[in-house]
């Protein structure tokens, strides 16, 4: 498949031309990175023919021939996320995001989307639709990899002729499919601009008629939307999933883990029926969450600085941590993984603020678990009960009302590491008098003295981050140690390459 067409050169060329872009950053995934210069080629050209065909004149040079495209790699967090962090480095206007994207809506910068054509087979893909999920005398909900949305308007197509056919027959035929939420990202103007309607695919004819007068159902979910009828549930539906088994299925298999779900493979044209190994996960999130609520030092982690309302979950989770009674740290340490979180051994629980898509962290080689901000607050709100559901999304928690104050109740819970049952109300208040009471006492010599003397610290038991500070054996630069700031030095060479400050200068000796 050509440059042109795989990555969508009109439409962007368009977009950046209709909004007078001058400085404009491309954003590509690792897996697509080899064809950045090509892309920056063809997007170039296709600019600059834009130009000539508004202007009537060849020879006439703008701003517009002017456009700075600027190509971005290893992204400051995950790659589905639109990096404004690189992007405000070369102070862009917009962002073009390549590749797979979570559509999480951005903070300060446009957005636009290419999310590539992957190969697809659409008579396969209906066949294994209306062969399987209609097996199974259930409404069928298709879902798909927002790389197979170019192809969603030529499988409906097929879906209404495979209904029309049908519809003399005895069979059921009543299909949902979901559709693409946006193409562009506008956080200034709060808009969101596809190119087509998303909803239930009407034009089908199940055979029935509805009475339903009540507004349809929306929801959404990693960059898809679709709409049900109020009188139905999600676990009415089986779940049809277009696409790889990636962190975009976890997220839908997670969060309607009540639905039977089958996966279809477009590469390999095989139905995958079992998805057992992924519901599974929600069992080890459960014995997290018990870990959890054992923390006494809750390290909060920074896993996104453009995901709109990144700020508010933050403070959200500083409140509700310390209201628990526990003590929390807010580290920005970007991508994390073991070595960096095993900086921080006196954290004994990490929450991880990030898009839905990156949250979901396998902490089996990390020092302390790594839960959800979902999973913070069943673990931190008294009273709380986990009752099935999952939420991925960290936008649909803040300020929650189902873990508001007034709906918590004062009862003891059971601790499986503590073995017996423990009072949330004694654990509170002992964790307020050992957090914050032990941080205001210690005091900065005391510190020292500690740090001074290695016998004192097989005394200490540390309870608190200053302690833990006080008892390391390495605590980083101290400028004012014993009360003299150190002196400076240089580092390194003065001067310009061509010749050094400390080098001699032939062309001087020889005069």
């Amino acid at each position: 498949m050509e440059v042109e067409t795989r990555y969508e050169i009109d439409r962007t060329a368009d977009y950046i031309y209709a909004h007078d872009f001058t400085r404009v950053a491309l954003q590509f995934p690792d897996e697509l990175l080899k064809d950045s210069t090509r892309v920056v080629r063809a997007l170039r050209d296709k600019l600059r023919e834009l130009q000539r065909y508004d202007d009537g004149e060849e020879d006439i040079v703008n701003w517009r021939k002017d456009v700075a495209l600027y190509v971005m790699a290893d992204t400051t967090y995950g790659s589905c996320c639109v990096d404004e962090v690189g992007a405000a480095h070369i102070n862009a206007e917009c962002v073009i995001h390549y590749g797979h994207a979570c559509l999480s809506p951005t903070s300060t910068l446009p957005a636009f989307f290419v999310f590539g054509k992957a190969s697809i087979s659409v008579a396969d893909t209906v066949e294994k639709i209306c062969i399987f999920p209609l097996s199974r005398s259930k409404p069928v909900l298709v879902l798909f990899g927002l790389e197979y949305a170019h192809a969603m308007d030529a499988i409906k197509e097929a879906l209404v002729a495979e209904a029309l056919r049908l519809s003399d027959s005895t069979s059921k035929f009543d299909i949902c499919c979901a559709d693409v939420m946006c193409s562009a990202l506008d956080p200034c103007n709060g808009q969101m601009s596809s190119n087509r309607h998303v909803g239930i695919l009407d034009s089908l004819p199940s055979g029935r008629e509805t009475s339903d007068t009540k507004p349809n159902t929306s929801y959404s979910i990693g960059g898809l939307t679709w709409s049900l009828p109020y009188s139905r549930r999600m676990e009415d539906y089986l779940l049809f999933w277009i696409g790889y088994d990636n962190p975009a299925f976890a997220n839908i298999v997670l969060t309607f883990n009540g639905c039977e779900i089958v996966r279809y493979d477009p590469m390999e044209h095989c139905l995958e029926t079992d998805v057992s190994p992924k519901t599974r996960i929600l069992k080890r999130r459960y014995y997290l969450v018990e870990k959890a609520k054992d923390a006494n030092i809750v390290g909060i982690l920074v896993g996104t600085l453009g995901v709109a309302g990144y700020l508010n979950m933050i403070h959200q989770m500083k409140q509700l941590v310390s209201k628990a009674g526990k003590k929390a740290y807010t580290l920005v340490v970007g991508k994390p993984n073991p070595a960096k979180l095993a900086n921080f051994p006196e954290c004994d629980v990490f929450v991880y603020v990030s898009c839905a898509q990156t949250a979901l962290l396998d902490s089996k080689e990390f020092l302390a678990p790594v839960i959800t901000p979902f999973e913070a607050m069943l673990a931190f709100s008294r009273g709380s009960q986990w009752t099935g559901a999952y939420t991925m999304e960290f936008r649909d928690l803040i300020y929650s009302p189902s873990f508001q104050s007034q709906n918590e109740v004062d009862e003891p819970r059971f601790s499986f590491f503590q073995g017996g049952y423990v009072d949330e109300q004694d654990h509170e208040e002992n964790g307020n008098d050992g957090a914050q009471d032990r941080a205001l006492a210690i005091t900065t010599d005391k510190a020292l003295r500690i740090r001074n003397d290695p016998d004192s610290l097989a005394k200490v038991t540390p309870k608190s981050p200053p302690e833990f500070l006080a008892t390391r054996s390495y605590q980083g630069l101290d400028i004012n140690h014993n009360g003299a700031a150190p002196k400076p030095f240089l580092v390194g060479r003065t001067g310009r390459a061509a010749g050094y400050e400390d080098e001699r200068n032939p062309k001087n000796e020889n005069m």
